[in-house]
C-alpha cells in the first residue's frame, strides 16, 4: 500500500498543498515549526479520522477557514481509491470515496492503513489508561473497519446511561428509572463485548510481535510482555496466550450483565458508570515489573518503539502492508534504536519521515528529501515545499 497523491486545503499551517509521492522512503526536512508534521498528521487522519497530537478536530483547521480539506490517493495491490475528508467548523463532517459522498465519514476508514512513531508515542508508556486504550481500539479498528461503528455505539450509549446514573441517583429511584438502567445495561453490555472481543484478540495476536520488536532492540534489557487488565472479567479471560474463542463474545456479553447488575448500587451512588472497556488496560511489563514507573527513559523509549513496529509487522502479517510514518523520531533515539527502527523501515513500502536535518535519517535508507518551509508573520504562517533538495554526496 501506498499513497501516491496528497492534497490539503486550509490545514493546519498548510493553505494549500499538492504533493506527487512514490513507494519507497522520503522524507521531509524543515526546521522545526515550518509545517512537516502537519504532513503526517494529516495522513494518519485519514487513516484514523482523529490526530495524534490533539483530541479535538478544530485545532487542525486553519486560522480563519470555516473547514479544511484532506485528501489521498492510495495504491493498494494495483487498485487506486480515493479518499477525502471535509473538516467543518461546528458542523458535521463530510467524506467522499472516489470523488462520491459517503453516509458516514467513517466509511474511508480501512482504505489507508498507517502506524506512526512519534515523540508523543513516550506517552503510550508513561501516560494515563486512555493512551493505551487509544492505542487498541485504533489498532483493532485497522484490522476491522467496521469496529469503528462499535465503538461509537459504545460511547453513546456509555454517555447516556451516565447521564441516567446521575439523575436517578439525586433523585428518588423510582421504578421507571431502575428499568431504564436495565434497557441500558443490555444495549451496553452487547457494544462492550464486541469491544472486549476484539481488544482481547489483538492483545494475543501482538504479543509475539511486541515481545520480538523489543528484543531486537534491547537485546540487553528485561523481556516485554503485554497483558489486558480488567476488574471485570475472569482471570481465564485476560491470559494472553489464550486462543479466542468463537463464542466469546456471548460469554463475555452474560459476564457483563452480571457485572453491571452486581455494580448498580455502587453507580447509583457515585454516579458514574463502573463496569467496561472504558475503564481496562493495557499492560505494559518488563519482567516481573510494570514499564509505567519502572522502565528507565531509554527503556520506555524501545517500548513505545516496539508497541509501534509489533504493529507494523501484525498488519504486515495479517493484510495490506501500512504506510509507515515517522515523525522525528531518529534525533531521540541512540544508534541501536535508530538501527533496528532503519531496518524495518528499508523493508516497508512507502515510508515517510520528517527530519530537521538531512543527518537525522540514517543513510541507508537512501529517502528522497522534500524541503518545508514557511512564508508570513507568525500569525499567518503558512508552510510550502520548496525546490526538491539534491541527496547528500
Amino acid at each position: 500500500m501506498f499513497i501516491r497523491a496528497l492534497s490539503l486545503r486550509d490545514f493546519r499551517s498548510w493553505e494549500h498543498a499538492e504533493l506527487e509521492l512514490s513507494p519507497g522512503r522520503t522524507v521531509f526536512l524543515g526546521s522545526n515549526g515550518n509545517g512537516k508534521t502537519n504532513l503526517l498528521e494529516a495522513i494518519g487522519y485519514l487513516a484514523t479520522l482523529g490526530s495524534h497530537r490533539v483530541a479535538a478536530d478544530a485545532p487542525l483547521i486553519r486560522m480563519g477557514a470555516d473547514k479544511a480539506r484532506i485528501g489521498a490517493s492510495v495504491v493498494n495491490t494495483g487498485r487506486e481509491l480515493r479518499i477525502d475528508v471535509e473538516l467543518n467548523q461546528g458542523t458535521a463532517n463530510r467524506a467522499q470515496i472516489n470523488r462520491s459522498p459517503a453516509r458516514r465519514t467513517r466509511e474511508i476508514l480501512g482504505i489507508l492503513q498507517t502506524v506512526l512513531f512519534a515523540p508523543e508515542d513516550l506517552a503510550l508508556v508513561r501516560g494515563d489508561p486512555g493512551e493505551r486504550r487509544r492505542f487498541m481500539d485504533e489498532l483493532c479498528t485497522a484490522r476491522l473497519p467496521r469496529l469503528a461503528a462499535v465503538r461509537s455505539d459504545y460511547d453513546r450509549v456509555l454517555r447516556q446511561r451516565s447521564a441516567l446514573l446521575k439523575s436517578a441517583g439525586r433523585q428518588a429511584r423510582s421504578k421507571a428509572d431502575l428499568g431504564t438502567l436495565d434497557v441500558w445495561d443490555g444495549h451496553l453490555a452487547t457494544h462492550a463485548s464486541v469491544l472486549l472481543t476484539y481488544r482481547l484478540r489483538l492483545v494475543h495476536d501482538l504479543y509475539p510481535y511486541l515481545a520480538q520488536s523489543y528484543a531486537a532492540i534491547a537485546p540487553e534489557s528485561r523481556p516485554a510482555t503485554i497483558g489486558y487488565r480488567s476488574a471485570s472479567l475472569p482471570p481465564e479471560f485476560l491470559d494472553p496466550a489464550r486462543e479466542p474463542a468463537p463464542d466469546d463474545t456471548e460469554a463475555l456479553e452474560a459476564i457483563m450483565l452480571r457485572e453491571l447488575a452486581a455494580a448498580r448500587p455502587k453507580e447509583l451512588e457515585r454516579g458514574v458508570c463502573l463496569v467496561g472497556p472504558h475503564r481496562d488496560e493495557l499492560d505494559l511489563n518488563l519482567g516481573a515489573a510494570p514499564a509505567k514507573g519502572f522502565a528507565s527513559h531509554g527503556e520506555s523509549w524501545s517500548f513505545a518503539l516496539a508497541l509501534r513496529l509489533g504493529a507494523f509487522e501484525l498488519l504486515r502479517a495479517t493484510g495490506s502492508e501500512p504506510v509507515l510514518l515517522l515523525d522525528d523520531v531518529f534525533a531521540e533515539l541512540d544508534r541501536r534504536r535508530r538501527t533496528a527502527l532503519a531496518a524495518v523501515a528499508a523493508g516497508a513500502e512507502q515510508v515517510l519521515i520528517t527530519a530537521a536535518v538531512p543527518e537525522d535519517v540514517p543513510a541507508e535508507l537512501a529517502a528522497a528529501p522534500l524541503r518545508v518551509e514557511t512564508s508570513g508573520g507568525p500569525d499567518g504562517r503558512t508552510s510550502r515545499i520548496a525546490e526538491p533538495v539534491p541527496p547528500p554526496s
